[in-house]
């Protein structure tokens, strides 16, 4: 398949459209990440000190808020269109930004949480985005369309490089107006290029609440849930939690980093930067476990990205490590976690191929869930032990009962609708 094909086919400016709303999307729902120490700084200076276990909540609700909003904004694209739940939804986005900004020098740490709140709108643009240009295209270009169209997890890492700077300079309250402005042109470029598929190119099939609860009466789905929990969960919990675990943990040797070899004082400015090289790896290996799950089989590729996963996440719980073997331990558990995403996602059309447009819904929302789940453990650790040791154990502990569901689900798979899949399983 040649990128030409695109413009013979379908219809590139929505597919471009929909690229631009799911990419500035992905970076304001992950905006608090970045921010997390800054944020608590200034509200430390007005008189409220947040606790580990705030923090997390502050960083889990965009992520709980997005998992859950996808399955509804499905509900809302069969029912009144893509375009249109898509320009609701980035007003809401836009107005929580303006109000961060507006609100920052007085804003109660309640009052966040209701922006981390309305930032969860983005996370679920994933449910739009996709299915929005993917309508506009045959069956035989689905695969590079949905992952041009979903490739805006990138964002996560564009917020770790620019966030903690912008806020150096201006204060931490300009990165929710940068945000705002941007969505604000994103929103009007989106307007004027996306257009809902007619249904000369696409019939619709609205998703009944129904059908939802068939699929879950479906065990298969909750093992899918349970891999995608894991993996995306892992990804965008550690890409949330990933400043809050350096700077807590190997502060010092940031600074030192910066002051000597970047020429940069600011720590939380390294600490992004940081953050971003290991998130980067998640986010563009994502394709490349897709593949290898291609050559060799779904199932054997998450038994190789949880295996090392699980060894990963040992080494950073009991071995006292040095910042950059850290640095390299992270890059890794982030490499995985990508690869296994696109593993999970070479299954999930082979099981689920009528369905998949409310399986990605949900298992998406499992996703979320899980992210959820591991950034609330991480701030537990840190507060009741003053470390992640036990965050740490608790993932790999995670990832052994998805490596025992695959033990215990792969015969059955590969004797039942693998060996007519056409693909490896």
């Amino acid at each position: 398949m040649k990128f030409g094909d695109l413009k013979k086919e379908g219809h590139w400016p929505t597919l471009f459209a929909a690229f631009l709303y799911f990419d500035f999307s992905f970076m304001m729902w992950t905006m608090l990440g970045p921010l997390a120490t800054e944020i608590g700084e200034s509200l430390s200076l007005r008189g409220f000190t947040m606790s580990d276990d705030q923090q997390a909540t502050m960083l889990a609700i965009p992520v709980l808020a997005g998992a859950l909003l996808r399955i509804v904004l499905g509900i809302f694209v069969d029912k009144f269109g893509a375009k249109k739940t898509a320009l609701v939804s980035q007003l809401i986005v836009i107005a929580t930004l303006f109000y961060a900004y507006m609100s920052a020098d007085t804003i109660t740490y309640s009052q966040l949480l209701w922006v981390a709140l309305g930032l969860g709108f983005a996370g679920a643009s994933f449910a739009v985005a996709l299915p929005q240009a993917g309508q506009w295209y045959p069956p035989r270009l689905q695969g590079t369309v949905l992952g041009i169209a979903g490739a805006g997890n990138i964002g996560v890492v564009i917020d770790f490089l620019f966030a903690p700077k912008i806020a150096e300079l201006w204060g931490w309250a300009s990165v929710f107006l940068v945000g705002a402005v941007l969505s604000t042109i994103v929103l009007v470029a989106y307007m004027m290029m996306a257009k809902d598929a007619p249904t000369s190119v696409y019939k619709p099939n609205p998703k009944k609440l129904r059908d939802y609860l068939k699929l879950m009466r479906d065990r298969d789905t909750w093992w899918f849930n349970l891999f995608y929990a894991v993996s995306f969960g892992g990804f965008i919990g550690f890409a949330n939690y990933m400043k809050v675990y350096l700077m807590n943990t190997y502060q010092a040797d940031m600074s030192s980093f910066g002051i000597n070899v970047m020429d940069e004082s600011n720590v939380k400015v390294i600490a992004g930067y940081f953050g971003a090289l290991c998130i980067f790896a998640g986010a563009m290996l994502r394709p490349v476990g897709g593949a290898f799950a291609d050559k060799m089989g779904g199932i054997k590729s998450l038994y190789i990205f949880f295996g090392m996963i699980i060894v990963l996440s040992f080494i950073s719980a009991f071995v006292a490590l040095p910042f950059w073997g850290a640095i390299l331990v992270m890059f890794l558990i982030m490499a995985n976690l990508g690869m296994a995403n696109g593993s999970v996602f070479q299954l999930v059309p082979q099981r689920f191929g009528k369905d998949i447009g409310i399986m990605t819904g949900l298992i998406g929302a499992a996703g979320g869930l899980g992210g959820t789940a591991l950034i609330k453990t991480f701030g537990w650790s840190q507060g009741a032990y003053d470390g992640y040791t036990a965050g740490f154990l608790i993932f790999a502990a995670m990832v052994m009962v998805a490596l025992v569901g695959i033990s215990l689900v792969k015969t059955r798979w590969r004797t039942t609708w693998g060996a007519v899949s056409g693909a490896r399983i």
